[in-house]
């Protein structure tokens, strides 16, 4: 009868371990395999989103600043081009993105919400895609020998437009910001260079006024000069702006002289230009209110000397275009008013004494005035400013007891040179409704 060694017996077989470590070293593989294709696959799609992330931002930027002043078939267009440009097709596709995942619309910075509107130039929202519908999910590496062939990748852009504070009430300039002394700043209200602010003493900063340069090392004042200006230090910021104001300025001028309405307040009502030259004869010089057309757009062009008077009045409702140096008279007061000038000269626009711009009604809706020139403004005295602004490519000088200033928006290319004496009131944005800038961008979700 045959029997089982005494190692062989069938209960010490069932019980033999040899061999089960072949079995835990496939289990081992296999769960290092899917952790590490979750590791190789994962960081894959990461470095898909981050890219398609940064292309989609590009998108939605040069999508609103070319509807600034394009069509939304253009805007689209450009967001479509350039993240094409960005996202190679053999990784990303063909159509990351469509005309249908660039929207136009509007932006409530109080409640973070975007809401479609296709006629807007304020805001939008770019969607990029990679999934199995467009043909282009990210494929796995290593997860597909599991079954988990490819991820799907969606992200969102959303830019809007902005206008720094500075530019609705403050002075700007590329150049130096020169103020003197005796001069008192309201909450609020912004001092911006993008050299250097300039400051001598006695001047006062209210809590909430901003003075700001690229380098606040660059701040001249007097070794006393914190001691002296108060609230100089607290107001302190550092930035720097491209003024974009500027650099639209030459278009927004030259539009006045075509008779073209793009850039005319709500006030310009009547169609086509007035010329004034009808309302001049020989070598007369000199204007009136009533040699203007209400609600119209008013071209003078002048030879010779190329100078022109605005005498003392009340002038109101019209577009003054010209490429004169004119001089406002003492008494002189602009209200629903824009003066442009072609003229480069220093002083193209200028007065002796007694200027107001804008209408003195406590921050009132309406009345408000800009000038604006390709050369520069400068006032010698007594500078009165409500509601009022003004945008030159040269200087902007303006001396002695410029007060009442309320509502002030001074912008120049150049250098802006304020002297002692002046009281910079602040109407937040009350008033202003008429003031001319240009749109910033940024992104907000």
């Amino acid at each position: 009868m045959f029997t089982f060694p005494e190692n062989n017996k069938p209960n010490n077989f069932v019980k033999d371990e040899e061999g089960s470590a072949t079995i835990m070293s496939v289990s081992f593989a296999m769960i290092f395999l899917v952790m590490g294709g979750l590791a190789v696959d994962f960081n894959k799609v990461i470095s898909e989103r981050t890219q398609l992330q940064i292309a989609t931002d590009t998108a939605a930027h040069a999508a609103l600043y070319t509807r600034e002043d394009e069509s939304v078939a253009t805007a689209k267009t450009t967001a479509m081009n350039t993240i094409t440009g960005m996202l190679p097709p053999h990784q990303f596709g063909t159509s990351p993105v469509m005309q249908s995942d660039v929207e136009f619309g509007t932006w409530d910075f109080a409640q973070n919400t975007f809401t479609a509107n296709a006629n807007s130039r304020s805001a939008v929202r770019v969607y990029s895609q990679m999934n199995a519908s467009r043909d282009n999910a990210s494929n796995t590496i290593l997860l597909s020998m599991i079954g988990q062939d490819t991820f799907d990748v969606t992200v969102e852009s959303i830019y809007s437009t902005y206008y720094p504070p500075c530019f609705t009430e403050g002075f700007v300039a590329d150049g130096v910001v020169d103020i003197q002394s005796n001069n008192s700043f309201s909450d609020n209200f912004c001092i911006h260079s993008n050299s250097y602010v300039s400051l001598n003493q006695n001047n006062y900063f209210e809590p909430g006024t901003i003075v700001s340069m690229p380098n606040l090392d660059d701040l001249d004042i007097p070794n006393s000069g914190f001691e002296k200006n108060e609230g100089l230090q607290t107001a302190l910021r550092s930035g720097e702006y491209r003024l974009r104001i500027i650099n639209k300025l030459p278009d927004i001028i030259s539009s006045f002289w075509n008779g073209s309405t793009e850039n005319t307040p709500d006030y310009i009502t009547a169609g086509g230009i007035y010329d004034l030259s009808q309302e001049l004869r020989g070598n007369v010089k000199n204007l009136l209110p009533e040699h203007f057309e209400p609600n119209r757009i008013n071209r003078l062009s002048c030879g010779g000397s190329g100078k022109i008077t605005m005498d003392p009045g009340v002038y109101t409702s019209m577009v003054f275009i010209s490429n004169c140096e004119v001089k406002f008279a003492n008494g002189v007061i602009l209200e629903d008013v824009v003066v442009a000038t072609t003229d480069t000269g220093a002083n193209s626009l200028n007065s002796p004494s007694g200027l107001e711009i804008g209408r003195n009604d406590n921050c009132a809706v309406g009345g408000g005035a800009s000038l604006m020139t390709m050369g520069g403004f400068h006032a010698a005295s007594s500078l009165s400013v409500y509601n009022g602004q003004i945008i030159a490519m040269r200087d902007i000088e303006f001396a002695a007891n410029a007060n009442g200033i309320q509502g002030a928006s001074f912008v120049s290319a150049a250098k802006i040179d304020g002297t002692s004496n002046m009281d910079m009131g602040f109407c937040g944005g009350a008033g202003m409704e008429d003031v001319y800038r240009a749109p910033y961008f940024r992104m907000v979700q």
